[in-house]
Order: structure tokens, then C-alpha cells, then sequence
């Protein structure tokens, strides 16, 4: 330490609580479970740590989603395959589905929610977090798993009229499906609560949405259900008001022609990438998917208007891809064929510029690399 430099005090270290420790310690012991594929002690481990005083709603979110966030950690940084993604989810489901059928809960005294995943979306375990935790909190809850369709959910509502409905989204792409299914529940006379990664780290696009409540996490959302009822919805709500920059059409022909679009870049990037021509058909389809989903988060973007949607998902890939010792300047040349067949777009091409500025300056190819 230099004279000039100022007197720092060193940050006081605090001791882990006794039920911080327990708690880690069966997130460890379940972890250990999932990776072994046995859900048997997974199943044991739960129940488990209620047994010993870990309350529930602890054992839901603190225990269980903690391995659930760990096991998408996992799978992002190329450590585990789809299928043990796939499987390790199964895993903490059914423990959950264990602990639910032996932990008390009290008589439903505080309304009815019913609980559901936007059409499309099949990530079914937070939604199915949210409908513990409002059990536990005195709910009673119609839960109705993922990939609803909103004309079913709808006549679900006209026939049990619960207090709210709970909606949850992980995937961004699904947030046009998400806004349709909001004012159709208004449209019913029922609020709505949104919850889950697709509406953003701060729920900007459960506001935008017209969504009549956002919280970031199952706590949050079965705080502000309980704290008071949401007010049911006025009627003449129509979604365009929403957003009015949907009259450009942009968002329409993108998401009308993506199947084009993706055949367009597909085959320019065998003209741009010429390893691209022997690549096995299993190997066309995999970019092929790929090359959709950047299709997908584009038309997403242009529906919500936001460029951090598009750039946040571009940098997410840039990520993955590294992780697979793919470079993500691979990107680049995807996002030139794509504004190439969009150029007449002014919003798309903004967005597609943002998007190819956002990645890592070191992957993006010069002259020579084209």
C-alpha cells in the first residue's frame, strides 16, 4: 500500500447458519443423486431434509431448483449431454412429486390459481415449483403442466373462475404465444401473474405485455398473491395498443418466411464455409436448427422491439458454442445472409447490426476469413 492509497477495512466474513450448512449439504447429497440417475435416493433425499426441519418451501426452492439451476450450468458449459440434461430433470420432478405427496400442507384458505406454461413451452419444473409453493402458502391450485394452449386454458377458466392465473415462460420465443394467452385470460376476467426468463431479468416484457403482475422467482410470486388479490382486468384491452410498432408488418414477414429464411442462410453458408458440403445430413440438420432459432429470437425481438433480446441471445450462443470448441465467429456470416434477405427491413437490419456487433470481437472473421 502506497501513502496516497486510503485505509481499506477487509469486508467482515460471516459464518454459514446451521441451516445454511444443511442446506447445502442436501443440495450436494440430491446432486450426487441426479448424477447417479437414482431417483430413488433423490426421492430420499428430499423427504429427507424435511424430515430433519428443512422447511418445504425450502426444500422446493433452495434445495431442488438449486439443482435444477446447477444441472442448466452444466449442460451450458458442455458438461453434461442433452440426454442427462433431460434425465436429471426427470429425476428432480420426481422427487418433487415426492415431497409434495408427504409434506403437510394447510387447507386452501387464500383463493384458487391456476398454474400453466405458455403454448410451446415445455420447461414444465418452475411452473411446477410455483404450484408447491402455493399450496404450501395455502392456494388452492390447478395445475396444469406445460405446453398449454391458450383456447384450452381458457375454457378452463370459464369453468373453475379461479383468482389468477399464474403464467410461466423460459423461452423468449415464446413471448408472442405469451401476450395472446394474456389478454385472452384478461379477456376472460382473470388477472394474470407472469413469471419465468422469457420475460426478462426485471419482467420488461411482462409489463410490455400487459401482463398484471411479474415476479422474478416462485417466493416472489407466492408473496404477491398472498399479500392481495390482483385486480381483475378492465375490459376494451385490445394487444395492439400494446405495440404499436407491429403496424410495420416486419415481425409478420419474418415469422411467416422463417422456413425460406433458414434454407437462404443454410445454403449460402455452403458457398460461404465450404467444409459445410460434406457435412453429414445429421450435421445439416443440427445447423439447421440452429440457424432457426437465430431466425426465431430475430422475429421475438422485432415483436418486443428490444435489440438486448436479440444481442442477449447472440452472446448467450457465442458462449455455447465456445464451450463446444465451435468459434462463434461462425455466427458472423449467418447474421450477414440473414440482413442480405431482410435488407429491405430498417428494424430487422438495426437489429441484425446490433446483433453481429455484440459478438466477440476476437471471433469476428476479417476480409481474408470470407
Amino acid at each position: 500500500m502506497t501513502p496516497a492509497e486510503p485505509t481499506r477495512t477487509a469486508p467482515a466474513h460471516t459464518e454459514p447458519t446451521r441451516t445454511e450448512q444443511a442446506t447445502a449439504g442436501h443440495v450436494e447429497r440430491l446432486w450426487a443423486a441426479v448424477c447417479d440417475r437414482d431417483e430413488h435416493t433423490a426421492a430420499e433425499v428430499v423427504t429427507g431434509a424435511a424430515a430433519a426441519g428443512l422447511a418445504p418451501e425450502s426444500v422446493l426452492l433452495d434445495v431442488i431448483a438449486a439443482v435444477q439451476r446447477r444441472v442448466g450450468q452444466e449442460w451450458a458449459d458442455n458438461r453434461i449431454t442433452v440426454a442427462q440434461e433431460h434425465a436429471a430433470t426427470a429425476i428432480n420432478e420426481r422427487a418433487l412429486a415426492a415431497l409434495a405427496l408427504t409434506a403437510p400442507t394447510p387447507a386452501p384458505t387464500l383463493g384458487t390459481i391456476t398454474v400453466a406454461c405458455v403454448d410451446g413451452e415445455w420447461h414444465a419444473l418452475p411452473a411446477r415449483l410455483l404450484a408447491e409453493v402455493l399450496r404450501l402458502r395455502g392456494f388452492r391450485v390447478d395445475y396444469l403442466g406445460a405446453q398449454v394452449p391458450a383456447p384450452h386454458l381458457i375454457t378452463h377458466l370459464h369453468r373453475t373462475g379461479p383468482d389468477a392465473v399464474a403464467l410461466s415462460s423460459s423461452i423468449a420465443t415464446r413471448l408472442p404465444s405469451a401476450h395472446a394467452t394474456i389478454t385472452a385470460c384478461q379477456a376472460a376476467g382473470t388477472p394474470v401473474i407472469a413469471g419465468g426468463a422469457a420475460f426478462g431479468p426485471d419482467g420488461r416484457y411482462a409489463r410490455l405485455l400487459g401482463a398484471d403482475a411479474w415476479a422474478p422467482d416462485a417466493r416472489a410470486a407466492a408473496d404477491r398473491l398472498a399479500r392481495s388479490p390482483l385486480n381483475r382486468p378492465a375490459g376494451g384491452h385490445q394487444p395492439i395498443d400494446d405495440l404499436p410498432h407491429l403496424a410495420d408488418q416486419e415481425y409478420t414477414m419474418v415469422s411467416r418466411t422463417s422456413g425460406q429464411l433458414v434454407k437462404a442462410m443454410l445454403s449460402g453458408l455452403e458457398e460461404t464455409i465450404p467444409a459445410m458440403r460434406s457435412y453429414t445430413e445429421a450435421q445439416r440438420e443440427y445447423t439447421a436448427q440452429d440457424l432457426a432459432h437465430i431466425v426465431d429470437y430475430l422475429g421475438t425481438a422485432l415483436y418486443v422491439d428490444d435489440a438486448d433480446l436479440f444481442t442477449g441471445f447472440l452472446t448467450w450462443t457465442a458462449g455455447i458454442l465456445t464451450a463446444r470448441s465451435v468459434p462463434a465467429r461462425f455466427l458472423v456470416p449467418a447474421l450477414d445472409l440473414l440482413a442480405a434477405e431482410l435488407r429491405d427491413f430498417p428494424r430487422s437490419t438495426a437489429l441484425l447490426t446490433a446483433g453481429r456487433s455484440a459478438l466477440p470481437a476476437r471471433d469476428v472473421p476479417g476480409d481474408h476469413d470470407r
